[in-house]
């Protein structure tokens, strides 16, 4: 897939998405998902269309990533119902495991979780952001941590999953994703994808600059900015919000 080649807009309000040249950025040119995502950012759009629309854009996204980010390898053999042999095919990594990011995440997994051919474990984060720093605060993280032992010769943690798909629909400044990805990594994966909906392009290239080697970041579209409260303009408004009618708490 391409990435995103149309000229910067200086203006905070732009339809198109600016340039972003890294290599593991990954955005969408889906028409499907860019029309959903423009009915996604109105005012009009109720609490049960917003739930539909994550789930569609998480749908085509994760179909895009999952054709790079995943292989298939021979998984035995099996019989037809007429009776005929043939191989199986399973995918690889086989040890994956979805990790979404409280609340708005759990938007995601059903989209994503049903594009795998097989159950997953699901492992939550809860980060919010502090009102006045914009900075990220851990309040919940049941990574199942084991750590290895020290004195090995080549410890590993066996407990980790080799690939996390994080999922987050939206990544305004990147610190929540930058530190959702530095637990990940702590925690042993090999590997993260991360799966948006939208995010600034700034707040793009903080998650994938954090540990390029290790991390993609699949995006639905890309929005030149974030104002002072850390919000994405013209951006979805608080997408957790309006995922599940939590308006004016």
């Amino acid at each position: 897939m391409s990435l995103a080649s149309s000229d910067i807009s200086h203006s905070p309000y732009i339809d198109t998405a600016p340039v972003l040249t890294m290599s593991n950025i990954r955005i969408s040119s889906h028409p499907c998902l860019q029309a959903k995502l423009s009915l996604l950012r109105s005012n009009a759009t109720t609490t049960r269309e917003t739930r539909s629309l994550v789930h569609e854009i998480a749908t085509i996204l994760g179909v895009e990533a999952f054709a790079t980010a995943l292989q298939t390898a021979k998984g035995g053999t099996d019989t037809t119902p007429l009776g005929t042999e043939y191989d199986t095919q399973v995918i690889e990594p086989s040890n994956v495991a979805l990790v979404p990011i409280l609340r708005s995440g759990l938007g995601m997994i059903e989209a994503i979780n049903d594009l795998l051919p097989s159950s997953v474990p699901i492992y939550h984060l809860g980060l919010f952001r502090e009102k006045l720093s914009l900075q990220p605060v851990e309040y919940y993280n049941n990574l199942p941590f084991h750590r290895p032992d020290a004195s090995a010769p080549n410890p590993v943690n066996t407990a980790a999953a080799h690939t996390a798909i994080l999922l987050d629909p939206v990544i305004a400044t990147g610190a929540t994703a930058e530190a959702a990805i530095q637990l990940l990594r702590e925690w042993g994966v090999q590997r993260v994808v991360m799966l948006s909906v939208l995010g600034s392009e700034a707040g793009v290239r903080r998650a994938a600059e954090c540990w390029p080697e290790g991390v993609e970041v699949w995006v639905g579209g890309v929005d030149a900015q974030c104002d002072e409260r850390g919000m994405i303009r013209p951006g979805l408004g608080d997408i957790g919000d309006r995922l599940f009618v939590a308006m004016g708490k």
